[in-house]
């Protein structure tokens, strides 16, 4: 989204970005900090220390009334009823052919107020979907996304540095959980979760506050080694963590299964939902291509759009969705839609990189893990 005449979008951190060197680039209509220096090194301080990012670009859709979680149950692959006040989940938004239209996570703040978080390209679409499909519920939706700044902290100091400043119980707030309260005196939802594989929170405040919160979060972090992050890194450390991106992984001509995301659905809901015929028979045939992890055995990195190919036989057999040098591993790693009868981890591939033939292997997602 652009205003109205033409000009990308800033965030209200765009001054502090400047003043603190970074490049930008528009993304989905918004110009975003995408390094402050080396995306490697703000890489591996997100693994190893801190990496403080502005997500202001993501899109908050609010509903409220008895019939939120019905209306929601209707709208989505998953159950948003059964989640509990504080919590919450991974889901999907689906066409009624089982694309998926995007990927969204569910927050439910009180039992009829939720918070659905939208990628940066696509609220404008999921909103009014929302809308119509919420159509004979007790419901009102509304876009929020102007009414929020959303800050991330990531990486293992990330607890620590959060719980200096702020007056919740940190150490008790669990995965996948969010809780209203202060942070640095600031009015802020607290959720701990991010896009990184790594332990972290995201920080939903209003835009006016947005400047203190990333002053306030800069300054606790500093004795943790915390850096401002960008969208360059974002994106190897969700790539190292096996998460999906909508646009590579996740688009309108693929559903859950596909993307190995199946465990999202519930088809057996009360009174179904949109799309659920199709993924239904999605599920009961079968896919013809499933997402996996490769190695390549080379320099060179895979990315987005390269083929896969069969080695034994040379036929092209998939074709890579996200690619990048991994600074974890080292070596160069990608996600791919292949054949099923090619996914199992340890069979041979080979991707062409640019007319040339790169031997590269299948290996389990995710490639890291802090678990591990």
């Amino acid at each position: 989204m652009t205003t109205p005449s033409g000009t990308p979008r800033l965030t209200p951190l765009h001054h502090v970005h400047s003043a603190l060197g970074a490049s930008f680039t528009d993304f989905a209509g918004w110009q975003m900090p995408v390094r402050y220096g080396s995306e490697t090194a703000e890489h591996r301080a997100v693994r190893t220390r801190a990496g403080l990012f502005d997500l202001t670009h993501m899109g908050e859709i609010e509903l409220t009334g008895t019939g939120a979680g019905a209306a929601l149950d209707h709208a989505l692959v998953s159950r948003p009823s059964a989640i509990g006040v504080g919590r919450a989940r991974y889901s999907m938004i689906c066409a009624e052919d089982g694309g998926v239209i995007d990927d969204l996570v569910v927050y439910r703040l009180a039992e009829e107020h939720f918070l659905i978080v939208a990628n940066a390209s696509n609220v404008a679409v999921v909103a009014p979907e929302l809308a119509v499909r919420a159509e004979g519920y007790d419901v009102q939706v509304r876009d929020a996304s102007a009414d929020w700044a959303l800050l991330a902290v990531q990486g293992p100091a990330s607890a620590a540095i959060v719980a200096d400043l702020t007056d919740l119980d940190v150490p008790s707030l669990r995965y996948y959980a969010i809780d209203a309260g202060t942070l640095a005196g600031i009015d802020v939802l607290l959720a701990r979760t991010g896009y990184t594989g790594e332990d972290g929170f995201e920080v939903y405040c209003r835009p006016a506050d947005a400047a203190a919160a990333w002053a306030a979060l800069s300054a606790a972090g500093e004795p943790h080694g915390l850096v401002p992050a960008g969208l360059a890194c974002r994106d190897t450390l969700r790539l190292e963590a096996g998460m999906p991106l909508y646009g590579h992984e996740l688009d309108r001509k693929t559903t859950p299964f596909e993307a190995g995301l199946g465990r999202v659905v519930v088809l057996d809901k009360p009174g179904g939902f949109v799309g659920d015929a199709a993924l239904a028979r999605r599920k009961e045939e079968g896919v013809q291509r499933t997402l996996v992890g490769i190695v390549s055995s080379g320099r060179r990195s895979p990315r987005a759009g390269y083929p896969v190919h069969d080695p034994a036989t040379g036929a092209e057999v998939g074709v890579i969705t996200s690619g990048a040098p991994s600074p974890s591993l080292e070596k160069p790693i990608a996600m791919a839609y292949v054949a099923p009868a090619l996914a199992a981890p340890g069979t041979r591939l080979a991707v062409s990189l640019r007319g040339t033939l790169e031997d590269a292997e299948v290996v389990e997602l995710p490639f890291y893990s802090r678990t591990r």
